[in-house]
């Protein structure tokens, strides 16, 4: 019988920023993914298996309730931020998972300066919003994770379609 690593931190930004410069003083190297992550689907947990790959220690920024109203519309999120970051915690290879406010990554990015920086394969190295950030501080980009045929308002679409249980 395999026993699961365990799961992942939900921390606050004070907590993350401490954490991982106790993880770079150990000499290990961080990732930063971030997204909404509202109603998780295989695309998310795609991309954040590939994300884990790309460094010993990952963290994920989950956007805020505020934001993600901000990027999604109306009745979104589904899920409130401390349950989303919960089951992002939850996934094998999140080692600890923040909640942000504001629609980029950027103070969060100065703050913990990342080796690199993972998005999802519907961006471009050249669309990522904070590329300049990572690169100002000496980091790198990573496009990482499956086609994005998998999107959380495409689910949403099909249990609509599917009707009261």
């Amino acid at each position: 019988m395999t026993v699961d690593p365990p799961a992942g931190s939900v921390v606050d930004r004070d907590e993350l920023v401490r954490r991982v410069a106790g993880a770079r003083e150990a000499g290990r190297t961080i990732a930063l993914a971030n997204g909404c992550f509202d109603v998780l689907h295989v695309g998310h947990i795609r991309y954040l298996r590939a994300a884990a790959a790309e460094a010993d220690v990952l963290v994920v920024a989950l956007n805020d309730d505020e934001s993600v109203r901000a990027l999604k519309g109306a009745g979104r999120p589904i899920l409130p931020a401390e349950d989303r970051a919960a089951l992002v915690a939850a996934v094998r290879g999140v080692d600890l998972v923040v909640i942000f406010k504001g629609l980029t990554v950027s103070d969060l990015l100065q703050a913990v300066r990342p080796d690199v920086h993972c998005k999802g394969t519907d961006y471009t190295e050249a669309s990522v919003p904070e590329r300049h950030v990572v690169r100002s501080y000496g980091g790198r980009v990573a496009i990482v994770g499956d086609p994005k045929d998998h999107s959380t308002r495409d689910l949403l679409a099909r249990i609509g379609r599917a009707g009261p249980a």
